[in-house]
């Protein structure tokens, strides 16, 4: 069974078409980057697979759960973090997490024992009694996938997490969430980086709201730098040397 299973999935804004016959699977288990130019359709997506937006056209499904018929099972086995943050500053790092678990129906020991384990597989633990306001960006972006994955989802999504952040937690980031992608867990990162990306992940080409290319990104690469090919591709010089 696919992780992440897309069929056909179109999807519009008035007359401009942001995502057009989308189609593929994503094997459980492993880090799968959505790659593409800025305005490619990538938060479109997105949307979709969280259920910010609905579409009548195409079928999503979510570890075996059809995102549209059975939404709640669906969504309860992803974690999701967004592009933009959505922390509370003003509180410590442990009670955003307690709050969020609660989201989840979990609380007592067995949300500690969650928020625990979620802080330690990003290096965060001993920031647990500290504001989030007192963290540089790349600590709150660890704390934001830990509460991602407080309720042991089995996909992961990630909206340009490295948005904004500096070259070394940009790369400390990417590691980490490799790392839990070695660990079991199903990732789906949108980037419009390409060295976010290892010669090992799998790696969905989108453009102008259409998959261009869906494999390893070795295969992808063809012993050229993948970066030459997917401006060959896109054409995105322009988007690669302009800030998300």
């Amino acid at each position: 069974m696919s992780a992440l299973d897309i069929a056909h999935v179109s999807y519009s804004y008035g007359e401009r078409r942001a995502l057009d016959d989308v189609s593929f699977a994503l094997a459980p288990g492993r880090f799968s980057a959505l790659l593409g130019p800025n305005g490619a359709g990538k938060s479109t997506l997105f949307s979709l697979l969280t259920r910010l937006t609905v579409t009548g056209q195409g079928r999503i499904r979510i570890a075996g759960h059809d995102i549209a018929t059975n939404p709640r099972a669906a969504l309860s086995k992803i974690g999701v973090v967004f592009q933009q943050p959505t922390l509370d500053l003003d509180m410590t790092v442990s009670r955003n997490m307690t709050y969020f678990a609660a989201l989840h129906g979990l609380s007592g020991r067995q949300a500690q024992a969650r928020i625990d384990a979620a802080l330690e597989r990003l290096d965060m633990r001993e920031r647990a009694r500290e504001k989030v306001r007192a963290l540089n960006g790349g600590h709150r972006r660890r704390m934001e996938i830990a509460r991602a994955l407080v309720h042991n989802p089995e996909v992961l999504l990630l909206d340009e997490p490295t948005v904004g952040l500096d070259t070394a937690s940009r790369r400390a980031i990417t590691d980490h969430v490799h790392e839990l992608a070695g660990g079991g867990l199903t990732v789906f990162w949108a980037t419009h980086l390409v060295d976010e990306i290892a010669p090992q992940d799998d790696v969905v080409i989108l453009h102008r709201g259409r998959v261009l290319a869906h494999d390893r990104a070795e295969t992808i690469a063809a012993g050229k730098p993948l970066t030459d090919v997917f401006m060959a591709m896109t054409g995105a010089e322009a988007e690669e040397k302009t800030p998300a």
